[in-house]
């Protein structure tokens, strides 16, 4: 079991993230805190596998606490979970340790490939003893990309999909292929095609509406933990 602990000064984040992570088999939240002094006290009396990191805290930049911890000596890994999108501080980030970075606001789903990726990446180095050659360090670092998200099906390209998802979580409480197609401008067969790769993804439900005449209409919504359409 890899344990967990989330560092966010938002309450309401906080506990979707922690519900994200324990969501996810193989992972288990074992403390929250709300500031950068809180994190590096929990960690010095308590063995962490995995820290999910704000870089935006009350008392200290987030990329102080990653620092500190390998000052420290300390063998934890950190995802920063962040709203930051600056390139410089992607930079920073890599160079204090931080093995992922994942953008708020995201999907479940984001953050269940990201903590696979992490998983599979601890699992290679669980092995011990040495590589063969280069091609097995570039097997192991693979382990952290998400390749099956930048792998669309034929005929599918991530602008078309980036604007059906955007359409799909304006619509709020869920809309039809036709309405998001429109939405997005593109038309309801396209629309339909990249929602159902949504649906197949756990990035969005479907559910059939009644009350007309003929077949039920199907409607499509975010799969997101918030009314913000995605987790904060």
């Amino acid at each position: 079991m890899i344990s967990v602990l989330v560092v966010e000064d938002d309450e309401v984040a906080g506990e979707a993230h922690e519900t994200c992570a324990n969501s996810v088999a193989g992972f288990r939240v074992v403390g929250r805190v709300r500031t950068g002094q809180e994190a590096l006290r929990f960690l010095t009396h308590t063995a962490v596998d995995l820290v999910l990191l704000d870089l935006r805290l009350p008392d200290m930049d987030g990329l102080r606490v990653s620092r500190m911890l390998r000052t420290r000596g300390s063998g934890t890994d950190v995802m920063a979970v962040t709203s930051t999108r600056d390139l410089e501080r992607v930079r920073e980030s890599v160079s204090s340790g931080v093995v992922q970075y994942l953008l708020k606001p995201f999907t479940f789903a984001a953050m269940r490939d990201k903590l696979r990726n992490y998983a599979r990446f601890r699992d290679e180095f669980s092995r011990g003893g040495a590589v063969n050659g280069q091609h097995e360090i570039d097997r192991v670092f693979a382990t952290l990309r998400d390749h099956e998200r930048q792998e669309l099906p034929k005929g599918m390209d991530e602008q078309t999909l980036t604007s059906v998802a955007s359409a799909l979580r304006e619509s709020g409480n869920g809309a039809s292929a036709g309405t998001v197609g429109k939405l997005a401008g593109v038309s309801r067969v396209t629309a339909r095609r990249y929602l159902e790769y949504l649906v197949e993804r756990d990035m969005a439900r479907r559910s059939p509406r009644h009350g007309g005449v003929g077949r039920p209409e199907l409607i499509y919504r975010a799969d997101l933990d918030d009314a913000d359409g995605a987790v904060p």
